[in-house]
């Protein structure tokens, strides 16, 4: 029997239930199966983003590898169907959103893990709800004429995540929302950047068509004969330098987290911005080969991030969020944040204390392995 079957929700004493919805202190959908399966889809998705996740502390890791999951499954159910069947997929998409937030997920990992962590963390529908829209987007295969364009589309598709794993760690200040959705839109620059080769071959475009028409490189052109040339090089630079700008500002927000999850955040700032400088020791051509950061590379950024304060002007951290993502920091200023159980609040206190005492279960049984509970191996099938 799967823990969010009704059977499995804790009493609620005198509480009325509503049979739509389980009450808030209802057993957590996801079991260690689920979290394991989480783990290793961001291990075979993003080594990057993986290595950086090794510095976050525990109670955060494992609510992050749930986002990624869905995230990753999102992508991947817009990118591997049929460009007819894209629109059918966003709107599969959507209906399982929903279903995670009424407290009903599908029979999925992914799906499981993130009814759980909405809950947790107060995260609005709003924000993955444009982490769809996105991939819409991409299932429409728009292309972008300018660089505000392309920053809308990567509010949806990657600053979203920055904002709800701000929430998930704990933060939900405007400010340090606003400078991680700076984070996620440079990181959707460099892989836009990293890919640009890749992506042409699968007949997708992102770089700005007004800044290759600059260039004089005709979009259709290219993609039908996708080469690596000084113009493209110039274009290539171009969005390396509107990341950086925004690499250095993020920087700032790192002072409004938990001191525990800086150095993670730090670290994915550094290996992402390093892709970037790979590009540019090959000479800034994307189209012959995917830059990579090496494993010796991201070891000595980890340690920069855990060994090296914040040097970000204090000023940045109150400037205002850009105004193609404004609209997540608003969503997030606009969700109340559920109130703790009151002291006569019985069924509310009833389920803090089964947390805990589960927390304190799961850290016995692997007390003497070195490993946190999420990180500890199960058979998946």
């Amino acid at each position: 029997m799967r823990a969010s079957s009704p059977e499995a929700v804790r009493p609620s004493f005198w509480a009325v239930p509503d049979p739509d919805r389980p009450p808030l202190w209802a057993t957590p959908h996801a079991d260690a199966a689920d979290r394991a399966a989480c783990r290793t889809a961001i291990r075979a998705g993003s080594r990057s983003f993986f290595a950086a996740s090794a510095l976050l502390p525990a109670h955060v890791r494992r609510p992050a590898y749930g986002l990624y999951a869905f995230c990753r499954l999102s992508d991947d159910a817009v990118d591997d169907v049929a460009p007819a069947a894209r629109n059918a997929a966003v709107a599969r998409l959507s209906a399982r959103l929903s279903r995670a937030y009424d407290g009903r997920p599908a029979d999925a990992p992914a799906d499981r893990a993130l009814a759980d962590l909405v809950v947790a963390h107060a995260i609005p529908q709003a924000l993955p709800m444009a982490l769809i829209e996105g991939l819409a987007w991409d299932g429409e295969g728009r292309r972008y004429a300018t660089l505000s364009e392309l920053t809308a589309y990567a509010a949806r598709v990657a600053a979203s995540v920055g904002a709800m794993m701000t929430l998930i760690m704990g933060s939900r200040d405007p400010a340090t929302l606003a400078r991680a959705c700076d984070l996620g839109v440079a990181m959707q620059f460099t892989n836009i950047a990293r890919d640009v080769g890749e992506d042409a071959r699968a007949g997708r475009l992102y770089l700005p068509v007004d800044w290759l028409r600059q260039a004089g490189i005709d979009p259709d052109g290219f993609l039908a004969d996708p080469r690596p040339s000084p113009a493209l090089a110039g274009v290539v630079a171009r969005l390396l330098a509107a990341a950086d700008l925004l690499y250095a500002r993020s920087e700032a927000g790192l002072s409004g987290l938990p001191r525990t999850c800086r150095p993670a955040i730090r670290a994915a700032r550094l290996i992402y911005a390093e892709i970037g400088r790979e590009l540019e020791r090959r000479g800034l051509d994307p189209v012959s080969a995917r830059a990579r950061v090496d494993g010796r590379r991201k070891a000595v950024l980890l340690a920069r991030a855990t060994l090296t304060p914040s040097s970000a002007p204090p000023a940045e951290r109150d400037a205002p969020p850009l105004a193609e993502v404004a609209f997540l920091v608003e969503a997030v200023a606009a969700e109340p944040v559920p109130a703790g159980p009151a002291w006569w609040d019985v069924p509310g206190q009833i389920a803090r204390v089964l947390d805990l005492v589960e927390t304190l279960r799961e850290r016995e049984s692997f007390s003497g392995s070195g490993f946190a509970p999420e990180d500890a191996p199960h058979a998946v099938t």
